[in-house]
């Protein structure tokens, strides 16, 4: 599936973004809040049973876990890594020297979930990095901040620090348009590219990170790119593991007939 996409530009930024779930985790607004990306017409998601919709942490993580994708979720060839996923009790938090740290999650956040995989290495082709994670926010325009803290963070931060030996550069957000598959599962949807360095890997390799919102969950994955890997087989793989969480979400929480 192609992405077709709209630079995102958003003037009057407030805040540092501080409690945003991205990273190596990103790895991964109704009301008052506001709108992140291109919001979605009648191809958007149903309205949910409320009932199905979690209220508490425990309602909460269950969701996650019919939702949070697995390495089937991107296609053949992909496997765990080790740790498989990260400590519930963090998040990753982007400093105002644009380097990320794990610290507590935001108020706002009932439970969130990452989990790591990996494409290993092949003949000439060096291992790709992805990462899914989904956060389940107490209401709608929570999830809905969250979204715009992601575009802020990364006007405020085009470089970043992952961790001491990973950095993503040169990054440009953009929205996903309304008839892109996506879009028509979530409320709201972003994508980034850039440019990865590691000591391990060099570069620079491709980077992509997607995060949708559909209610009061955001769903994200990040791909991160090795010698001989391409900016199309790294964004297939993160697409292909959103569009199913989003698949997954709508099916948790619809109204049943």
């Amino acid at each position: 599936m192609g992405l077709v996409i709209v630079p995102v530009l958003l003037a009057g930024c407030s805040g540092g973004g501080a409690d945003s779930p991205r990273a190596e985790d990103r790895e991964a607004t109704g009301g008052a809040g506001p709108s992140a990306g291109a919001t979605a017409g009648s191809g958007g998601p149903a309205e949910p049973d409320p009932a199905r919709l979690p209220r508490t942490r425990a309602a909460a993580l269950d969701l996650i876990g019919q939702v949070i994708a697995g390495p089937d979720s991107f296609g053949p060839g992909v496997v765990k890594r080790s740790p498989y996923e990260s400590d519930p009790a963090t998040w990753p938090v982007l400093g105002a020297d644009c380097v990320w740290k794990r610290g507590r999650p935001a108020g706002t956040v009932l439970a969130t979930r990452t989990r790591y995989f990996e494409v290993p290495a092949a003949a000439g082709k060096g291992p790709v990095r992805l990462a899914a994670v989904v956060t389940v926010h107490r209401s709608r325009e929570d999830a809905e901040w969250e979204m715009a803290e992601s575009i802020e963070e990364t006007m405020r931060c085009p470089t970043q620090q992952l961790t001491a030996d990973e950095q993503v550069g040169s990054m440009v957000a953009a929205a996903l348009l309304g008839e892109e598959e996506v879009q028509r599962n979530s409320d709201d949807a972003l994508t980034e590219f850039g440019e990865y360095r590691s000591t391990e890997l060099g570069g620079p390799h491709p980077y992509t990170w997607q995060q949708a919102q559909t209610h009061q969950v955001t769903v994200a994955v990040t791909g991160k790119g090795a010698k001989g890997r391409t900016e199309k087989e790294i964004g297939a793989l993160v697409t292909q593991a959103q569009a199913t969480m989003l698949v997954r979400l709508e099916s948790a929480v619809e109204k049943q007939s």
